[in-house]
């Protein structure tokens, strides 16, 4: 898996795509049949996933490709871990640091680090989790 650190508030599929080794039309896929999985939608109409979806995505992935479960299997093992409000077993992520683009003004920079320091928990607790994961790898 590569080694990134989640920094942004929302990501696209590519983007997610690239971060999990998986196809699009697989994290497609995954939405029609897993519930935890809904990522929102822009005005656009493009899918915008944050690092609670990427959690559950790796948490997808590792459960059909490591353990060997079936979607069924996965879906019942994603519900109780839903309903004990545990947190899904995590993967090493570090996603890179977006950059400032050159329009960007000093409000939009205040802004952006203003989600960078919200996000510190989410960060936080999906660290928690890629070293609970790798653990039992």
């Amino acid at each position: 898996m590569k080694d990134f650190g989640l920094k942004k508030l929302y990501y696209s599929i590519s983007e997610v795509s690239k971060l999990t080794d998986l196809e699009q039309y697989i994290l497609r896929y995954w939405e029609t049949e897993f519930d935890q999985l809904k990522p929102a939608k822009n005005r656009a109409g493009n899918r915008i996933y944050t690092s609670k979806d990427i959690k559950i995505i790796l948490q997808i992935k590792h459960l059909l490709r490591k353990e060997k479960y079936t979607i069924e299997g996965a879906k019942k093992i994603l519900s109780e871990m839903q309903q004990k409000d545990s947190d899904i077993a995590p993967l090493e992520l570090n996603i890179p640091e977006p950059k400032p683009s050159i329009t960007s003004t000093p409000q939009k920079l205040n802004r952006k680090q203003e989600t960078r320091s919200i996000n510190k928990k989410d960060l936080e607790e999906i660290r928690e989790f890629l070293v609970d994961l790798k653990s039992k790898l």
